[in-house]
């Protein structure tokens, strides 16, 4: 059998490591390439499973996702990643023949400790829980074997990682010692184990303020390094940086957008200064590691300065916004592939629920019937609206203002250099950035933060009221409306036996009024610029950040852990419509006004049903009054042919 490869994100002289099956892609064509063991264990896998497909980019599971079943990737390759928070880092890559999601085989009952994307369309073949079960108990031989495939991946991923350890792995620093760096306000020590330096020390003992630090907020520091390396390469091209010197900076960037050097990504998110302190975390970070590719110590900034070369031809009021603009691109491609799977899954239970009639309700009183999987479409479709607009509401960030330096004027940068590193980020990031028309505006503006805080908290407003109706369309369940289920999660109180409460839909209203808050701050943030520049961008930063993260994340498991199980209560919906006065809306072109007034009088004043007295009065048989409420007939804009 031809073993598979597990490729480390680091592995790049194309070293490849065993970890895996075979290397599946049709089975027929393997047969010359395998054993007669493995055709065996292949052929039965292919029986008991299906293929799926799934379109570039896609993930395939997300981290904290209930396990739902084994795979084998058949064609394609799949990156295994870690981190919610808008920057998720690799720590692998599964190609054609990779066994995955193993755990299901050994009854691990935990979520997904790791997110799986497609890079490029991905073919799986797909063995469910239900089917793994029956394997396990009606085929015994096979599945040993394939245990035993399992066991040898499992050691193939040991001994990767230890190897990744060895070779990648950060030097243990001695503890206790430290090294003198000096600014404009005096000298301090740093500990001789940090990359960061004197001025992000300071940064530290000024802003001890929300605990969350740069390196919390992956796609920050990312952007950030980005946005050096882009710098570096402009200002070599221009001839104002040598190319040593501009050789180790983007080197040093390159492994922080790797995930090194994470840790030493320091300074608080909420900061004075217009983000002048996280600046220069991100520039002494790429001095000190760039001193040591170039064969000196941390702090010897005679060779490598964080300002001089580090920060050339930029400020803090460019390099700044500009890493922002790009930490939120980085960040808002998984809420918005989270929202496509709400949406998805909100379809998915319209067409369930197509033919549970039940009764729609305007300002909480009855008002005509409906059908459930109307009201989740209406459900999805609001999702995808919103979607749409946080999308739209994206184009605006890709004009920056780099070589704006600081106030838009472009002082202390190269002729030429505003044009050419915007060209060299777009080529690093892979965005259609532009150079903003107009650098003394773009400096000060933050209007397009604001349109894209406005576009996510539509969306927080629009889930929320989706959450709002799942709570109550589910309350009860004796005394509520009871109309549909959601799975439960946990115990619901510590003193009520049983009680079993909507958590999933109340954490989500809660996220969403914390992004609704946040916009609030964002707008008011927005308006204190002042004069040409803004000092309130951190907060900015902070609560885009943030609530994308959050959005993510709710949505994820709004989606995996509620949606996706919800049942309906299909005679309770009916029932409803049956007992509803609003049943006479429905009945009024066959019945007309007047008997329809008298019917529902006579319903409220002694409590009975309209459905049932309608059928005592001899207006219509039942087969007439069934044929009326058939949901196809009920929820059309066409009326009813039924005639009294």
């Amino acid at each position: 059998m031809n073993d598979t490869t597990y490729v480390d994100q680091h592995d790049t002289d194309g070293k490849r490591e065993i970890v895996g099956v075979s290397d599946l892609h049709d089975i027929d064509d393997l047969a010359p390439e395998v054993n007669d063991a493995d055709q065996k264990l292949l052929d039965v896998l292919h029986d008991i499973g299906r293929v799926q497909t799934f379109a570039s980019g896609v993930f395939v599971a997300e981290q904290g996702a209930p396990r739902e079943w084994f795979g084998v990737l058949l064609a394609g390759e799949l990156e295994l990643l870690h981190g919610r928070h808008g920057d998720p880092r690799r720590v692998g890559l599964l190609e054609r023949g990779a066994m995955v999601f193993e755990g299901v085989l050994m009854e691990d009952q935990t979520p997904h400790r790791l997110s799986t994307r497609a890079l490029g369309p991905v073919e799986m073949l797909v063995v469910d829980t239900a089917a793994v079960d029956g394997l396990r108990t009606q085929r015994p031989d096979v599945w040993s074997e394939l245990m035993l495939r399992v066991a040898q991946r499992l050691r193939a991923r040991l001994r990767v990682a230890t190897a990744h350890l060895a070779d990648h792995g950060e030097a243990l620093e001695p503890i206790g010692t430290s090294r003198l760096e000096k600014d404009s306000l005096g000298v301090r020590e740093v500990p001789a184990s940090a990359y960061y330096g004197v001025q992000t020390l300071r940064a530290m003992e000024n802003f001890p303020i929300s605990g969350q630090r740069l390196h919390d907020v992956g796609a920050m520091c990312t952007a950030l390094a980005m946005v050096k390396k882009a710098a570096a390469q402009a200002n070599t091209e221009l001839g104002v940086l040598d190319s040593d010197r501009a050789a180790a900076i983007s080197t040093a960037c390159d492994e922080i957008i790797e995930g090194k050097l994470r840790r030493h990504f320091v300074v608080d998110l909420i900061q004075g200064g217009a983000g002048t302190s996280t600046n220069m975390n991100a520039n002494e970070v790429i001095a000190n590691r760039g001193l040591e590719l170039l064969g000196h110590r941390r702090g010897e900034y005679t060779h490598l300065h964080p300002l001089d070369h580090v920060n050339l031809s930029q400020s803090t009021n460019d390099a700044y916004p500009t890493a922002v603009k790009i930490a939120v691109l980085l960040t808002i491609g998984q809420a918005l592939q989270a929202l496509d799977q709400l949406a998805d899954a909100l379809r998915g239970k319209s067409v369930e629920f197509a033919d549970v009639l039940k009764m729609g309700r305007t300002e909480n009183q009855d008002a005509v019937p409906m059908t459930l999987g109307q009201e989740f479409g209406a459900y999805a479709r609001m999702v995808t609206t919103a979607r749409h607009a946080l999308e739209h509401a994206t184009l605006e960030l890709h004009e920056i203002n780099m070589g704006a330096t600081a106030i838009g004027t472009g002082i202390n940068s190269p002729a030429g250099y505003a044009a050419l590193v915007t060209e060299r980020l777009a080529t690093i990031t892979g965005m259609p950035l532009t150079l903003a028309g107009d650098l003394v505006e773009s400096t000060q503006d933050s209007g397009a933060f604001a349109y894209l805080s406005g576009a996510l908290k539509r969306v927080a407003i629009q889930v929320s009221k989706i959450c709002n109706d799942l709570r109550w369309l589910s309350s009860g369940p004796r005394a509520g409306l009871n109309e549909i289920n959601l799975p439960p999660m946990q115990p619901g109180s510590s003193i009520m036996p049983g009680k079993v409460n909507p958590v999933m839909p109340e954490m989500v209203n809660q996220v969403c009024y914390q992004i609704i808050g946040f916009d609030t701050t964002i707008g008011m943030a927005a308006e204190a610029s002042e004069l040409e520049l803004n000092m309130a961008e951190p907060i900015i930063a902070y609560d885009l950040l943030q609530g994308l993260t959050i959005l993510t994340n709710a949505t994820i498991v709004l989606t995996d852990k509620c949606v996706k199980g919800i049942t309906a209560n299909r005679e309770v919906c009916l029932g409803y419509v049956q007992r509803s006065i609003g049943l006479v809306t429905a009945l009024n072109p066959v019945l007309g006004y007047e008997r329809s007034a008298q019917v529902a009088k006579e319903a409220l004043a002694g409590g009975e049903s309209v459905y049932d007295l309608v059928i005592a009065k001899g207006w219509l048989t039942r087969e007439q009054l069934d044929e009326m409420l058939d949901p196809a007939r009920m929820t059309s804009p066409l009326q009813p042919s039924t005639t009294a």
